[in-house]
């Protein structure tokens, strides 16, 4: 006997009880045949709950399938096989994890449906029904086409990312290559553009030597007047005993020293300076004009040397700091790197070193900026000598300049510039007047223009220009005894003493004038009919000493009444100067009034030093005991102070009692 498991559907028995042996060959055959018409009554109701629980009912009993198995045909049994396969692929799980009580059973939907239908509903005509297996094959190949696009869709990312990458690479690549080709191209424009400042031609030789009257080709209006027949035989051009040497500097014949021109406003330093530049059409030379504003400075040098500081470089505007962050003078330091480098090249081509000149470089101030300017230059100055790569040649009017240098110079070499000697001052004098006048002057007034105003060159073309040149001497003696007056003139012993401080100043300047005008008295030759003028001139620590002070010297030097000449001679400025010294200290009673204005000044100095001490015990018959005493406390000595009554006189007494 074998135990039959009760079966329910839908909550009722179906089947229970023992099964005989003969029965078994019958009972799943009858028993799936019941099953399968049950549930085609209820497949309309419950399609999908019914038809899965009577086919769990069928593959869940092992004897149930396989007698089933063995009354099928082959078809059928495939099918069962199938099924059975799907159904242990997608539930493992027997049916008796599932079995409940006798009574009403919950609708549960098993996962294996679409494994044995294919569709929800009941099949559509046409519409065969699914093989399991398919559904299996198509979803594996569904998952491996999934894998295959996803493997597909990262390697398009990859090759996104790899050609984004690349296309970055390649553009940086390619913005380097041109930024190094750009800053290699910029430096070597820098360098050419240097390279042709001191070749011939230079505008800037032309635009100064217009000013200067060097020769240069006749104008229009000379033509057209007749003027070159006359003035074919006078050269405009004087030529002097300095001019040689500063043509073999300037071509560059003197090697291995830096040079400083030194001496008054007008006596031709620049002149002969462009003279030489002139000879040799302005090659290897630049010139440029100092001024005391560093930035206006810089923008001078650049010009002179055509350099433009990095302000045109394009690599600029990517820089966080830009290159006139540091200053002035860190722009001047720059343009004499790259003066160097054309210098070395130069030298290796050429032989012959640049030659950069410095125009008034008296006017760079004497202060903290100007100081360290002029310390920059020696240094480039002093290098440069010492390799033959560049003369520096420093033109100034100022004794200061020769004073700050000399502190640090060891190839400094200094050319002292005077005026005109008196013959070669006529001789300039005949020719000026030959240009401007078209005329030839007797030497009788040649000789007594020169006594007046001496051989200075910017006043011998003043007087050149003026129609009547007597009357001009006069005028200019005349503005150079106004200009010392107005910046020197004494107020005598009636000066306030607010102005006190004015008043040392200018006495200081009229004590040395009437110095050199008591030595020009004493000198034996004040004049010689070769040479000219011989001014009276002292030491600058005796004229110190004369003065009585010895900071004035410089004002004084500065507004261009008196001159220091490289050897430390104070002298007048000028013939003209000089001869105002003459007149003002040769008037009657100028002695006196000197003195009185020093008397003024040092009672008020006096009165300012001088405590008034009032003793008004005294005159109640109080004393004052004075006692003085050595280091060691010893007494030396006392005093003692009272007041004593006024003997009255006999007469006095007499006329009274009367």
């Amino acid at each position: 006997m074998v135990p039959a498991w009760p079966v329910r559907v839908n909550g009722q028995a179906l089947a229970s009880g023992v099964l005989t042996e003969p029965a078994r060959a019958i009972a799943p055959l009858a028993l799936l045949l019941v099953l399968l018409s049950v549930s085609s009554v209820y497949l309309s109701l419950a399609p999908v709950g019914l038809s899965n629980f009577c086919f769990s009912i069928v593959l869940s009993f092992p004897a149930l399938s396989h007698g089933a198995l063995d009354t099928c045909g082959p078809a059928r049994q495939t099918s069962i096989v199938r099924a059975r396969a799907a159904l242990r692929f997608q539930h493992p799980h027997s049916f008796f994890s599932r079995a409940q009580q006798a009574g009403p059973v919950h609708s549960c939907t098993l996962s294996f449906v679409r494994s044995l239908s294919g569709q929800s509903g009941p099949p559509a005509p046409g519409n065969d029904a699914p093989n399991p297996i398919d559904d299996a094959t198509e979803k594996a190949i569904e998952e491996e086409e999934e894998r295959q696009a996803n493997k597909e869709k990262w390697k398009s990312t990859a090759w996104k990312m790899f050609e984004s990458a690349a296309t970055t690479g390649a553009s940086i690549f390619i913005l380097a290559c041109v930024g190094i080709g750009y800053t290699k191209y910029y430096k070597w424009n820098v360098i050419e553009k240097m390279e042709n400042a001191f070749r011939e031609g230079d505008p800037v030789l032309e635009l100064a030597a217009t000013g200067k009257e060097i020769p240069r080709e006749p104008t229009r209006l000379e033509a057209t007047k007749g003027m070159l027949e006359e003035d074919k035989n006078y050269d405009r051009w004087i030529p002097r005993d300095e001019q040689e040497k500063i043509d073999k500097i300037v071509w560059g014949e003197t090697k291995g020293r830096y040079h400083l021109l030194l001496g008054e406003k007008g006596t031709g330093k620049t002149s002969m300076l462009i003279d030489a530049m002139d000879k040799i059409n302005g090659e290897g030379c630049s010139m440029m004009e100092a001024h005391a504003d560093l930035e206006v400075f810089r923008i001078r040098l650049g010009r002179c040397l055509d350099f433009e500081f990095h302000e045109d470089n394009i690599g600029s505007l990517f820089s966080i700091r830009g290159p006139r962050d540091a200053g002035a003078i860190l722009d001047i330091e720059r343009a004499f790197n790259k003066l160097e480098k054309v210098a070395l090249k130069r030298r290796a081509t050429i032989g012959r070193p640049l030659i950069l000149i410095i125009n008034s470089a008296h006017l760079i101030r004497d202060d903290e900026d100007g100081r360290d300017l002029l310390e920059l230059i020696q240094q480039r100055a002093e290098q440069w000598a010492a390799s033959n790569l560049a003369t520096v040649i420093i033109n100034s009017d100022k004794y200061w300049v020769f004073e700050r240098l000399k502190q640090y110079a060891t190839r400094m070499e200094v050319h002292q510039i005077k005026d005109l000697t008196k013959d070669r001052a006529m001789q300039a004098l005949r020719n000026y007047r030959m240009k401007y006048h078209g005329e030839i002057t007797e030497t009788s007034v040649l000789e007594e223009v020169y006594d007046k105003i001496g051989g200075r060159l910017t006043f011998l073309n003043r007087v050149a220009k003026s129609d009547d040149m007597l009357a001009k001497c006069d005028h200019i003696c005349e503005m150079e005894k106004i200009w010392f007056l107005n910046n020197c003139a004494i107020l005598g012993e009636e000066m306030d003493d607010d102005v006190m401080d004015q008043q040392k100043y200018a006495s200081t300047a009229m004590v040395l004038a009437n110095a050199l005008y008591k030595r020009f008295q004493e000198m034996d030759v004040t004049y010689n009919e070769q040479v000219g003028h011989i001014l009276p001139a002292f030491p600058l620590h005796r004229a110190r000493f004369i003065m009585t002070r010895s900071d004035f010297i410089r004002k004084h030097h500065d507004l261009s009444i008196f001159s220091i000449d490289s050897h430390a001679m104070v002298r007048a400025d000028s013939v003209p100067m000089q001869r105002a010294f003459n007149e003002i200290c040769a008037e009657p009673g100028f002695e006196e009034f000197l003195e009185a204005t020093l008397d003024r000044i040092s009672s008020i100095e006096s009165l300012g030093r001088t405590k008034e001490l009032t003793f008004k015990d005294l005159w109640e018959g109080g004393k004052y005991r004075i006692t003085t005493k050595d280091a060691k406390g010893d007494v030396n000595g006392s005093l003692e102070v009272e007041t004593v009554e006024g003997k009255k006189e006999d007469g006095n007494d007499k006329d009274e009692d009367d």
